[in-house]
């Protein structure tokens, strides 16, 4: 294979074929079937896998301030879990860690890249240009969730110099590939690049199951979480005004503390929150995880302590969040979102591989992202609307009393200033965003997308108060290290 990339300093991207014997099959077709890629319909069936198989909730949410420890009582060794916490180099190299993750995206933008060559030799190219947008899109995505995790937060002033990761575009035909990182600048033209060129490209006729794809739905919620990280803020607002048709918001988001929802049994919450008929779900992954059947259970997550403090306390409505938490003491602590599909290796195995369905964008994000960028370039009275929307559903007098009133409820100027003391009235409604948002999404990871995009510290205390972690706004280890192989190879570590 020929590689158009200038090399200067490399890396390797995909690992050993032993280290994913037990994983998932390369392309998930035979290498010896990709020739007959001869036609949309069986492109696209390439394209279901372009997407990450891989989790990072594990490792991000036990690096944010959402995870206390439970102290010994809870157990301990778990690296995936236990590592993060402390602000250390994770040392497991299967699911739910860090290098996980990092081939996992590579793979998926293998996939996409397989696709798109494919795409370019056909002579009746224009048939797939569908299948195009999408790859364009998932190559944008796990290139945007790599230099998000493994290299420095987008800083307009900085991201010229700041090492980024590689932006790959050729496929892959061999395991063990050579590629340039380039700057967080540089990639970052990269997946606008690919984010204008596929967006209008999508078409969600060309799906089955559309939630498992980029729709444009989904493509516009993708961009939304870019452009805030960019902060371009009016892109912010474009593409998250056409994430639901009509604007009606409301609608689509998930109504927490309604009766219905607060009547249903647990397992049914449980599937209803990754289920593709939701309307929160814009797009979902089958990841291989153990996350679904593990989270309440780890020693750093939910404690008493943080669940008095996230939920037991007033907002800035004036009520309380409807969010139902269960369990009953904190070693067990969790709400309903995640479950674990086991498949057996056989029909009479004891052994497979445990996978979750994870939303990968919703609606509440997108609304809040809107919020923010509202708040950013000024537009106080859009912004405390979307809050207002969002609160709709999500808030409620008491446990005792849980109804929300729309009058007495409603967010306004001087509630957001007598609740975060803060002069700056924008700097009030970005504290309110961050709110929702770290309620919103426990155990979903997305905490820490924000602690790197605000540069936001974070604390963490030993259950007996002896030990406490610090990670500063310039800590080094705010960003994950690259995999050993990576280092070894010539690509200069990330700073520790």
């Amino acid at each position: 294979m020929t590689i158009r990339m200038k090399r200067t300093i490399t890396t390797v991207l995909l690992f050993s074929a032993m280290f994913w014997a037990s994983c998932e099959k390369y392309l998930e077709t035979p290498p010896d079937q990709r020739a007959v890629l001869d036609s949309p319909e069986k492109v696209s069936e390439l394209l279901t896998a372009a997407y990450p198989r891989a989790n990072y909730m594990t490792f991000t949410e036990a690096m944010s301030d959402n995870a206390g420890d439970k102290g010994p009582a809870a157990g301990g060794g778990i690296y995936v879990n236990q590592d993060p916490w402390n602000f250390v180099d994770v040392r497991d190299r299967y699911q739910d860690s860090p290098d996980y993750y990092w081939y996992a995206c590579y793979k998926a933008i293998s996939v996409a890249n397989r696709a798109l060559a494919v795409i370019e030799t056909r002579p009746d190219g224009h048939l797939y240009s569908a299948q195009r947008g999408e790859a364009l899109l998932a190559r944008a995505y796990a290139h945007f969730m790599l230099v998000t995790l493994f290299a420095k937060a987008y800083d307009p002033v900085t991201a010229d110099a700041d090492p980024g990761i590689p932006y790959v575009t050729d496929p892959e035909e061999t395991v063990l590939i050579k590629y340039e990182r380039k700057t967080v600048a540089h990639v970052y033209g990269q997946i606008e690049k690919d984010i204008a060129a596929g967006l209008p490209l999508i078409d969600d006729s060309k799906y089955n199951v559309p939630k498992y794809h980029f729709t444009r739905a989904a493509a516009h919620a993708f961009a939304s979480r870019f452009y805030l990280f960019k902060r371009n803020y009016a892109a912010v607002v474009s593409h998250a005004t056409a994430v639901v048709d009509g604007g009606d918001f409301a609608g689509y988001l998930r109504p927490v503390n309604s009766v219905q929802y607060r009547s249903m049994e647990y397992y049914a919450k449980q599937a209803d929150y990754t289920i593709a008929t939701n309307r929160s779900n814009l797009l979902l992954v089958e990841a291989v995880s153990l996350w679904g059947g593990s989270f309440a259970n780890y020693r750093y997550g939910l404690t008493s302590e943080l669940l008095s403090e996230l939920y037991f306390t007033r907002n800035v409505t004036g009520g309380q969040y409807a969010y139902m938490i269960y369990g009953g003491h904190e070693l067990v602590y969790n709400t309903p979102k995640f479950r674990i599909h086991f498949v057996r290796s056989g029909i009479n195995a004891n052994y497979g591989t445990p996978y979750n369905m994870i939303p990968l964008f919703s609606v509440e994000e997108v609304l809040l992202n809107r919020a923010e960028a509202y708040a950013m370039v000024g537009m106080v009275d859009e912004a405390i609307a979307d809050l207002n929307v969002f609160a709709s559903k999500k808030v409620f007098a008491s446990q005792n009393n849980p109804v929300y009133d729309p009058v007495l409820h409603r967010i306004n100027v001087a509630k957001l200033v007598n609740f975060y003391q803060q002069a700056d009235l924008g700097r009030c409604l970005v504290l309110a965003v961050l709110d929702f948002k770290r309620r919103e999404y426990l155990f979903e990871g997305l905490r820490y997308l924000d602690i790197l995009r605000h540069n936001l510290p974070v604390v963490h205390t030993t259950k007996d108060r002896t030990v406490t972690h610090v990670l500063g706004p310039n800590d080094p280890r705010r960003v994950l290290q690259l995999p050993q192989e990576v280092v070894m190879s010539g690509m200069q570590p990330n700073p520790r």
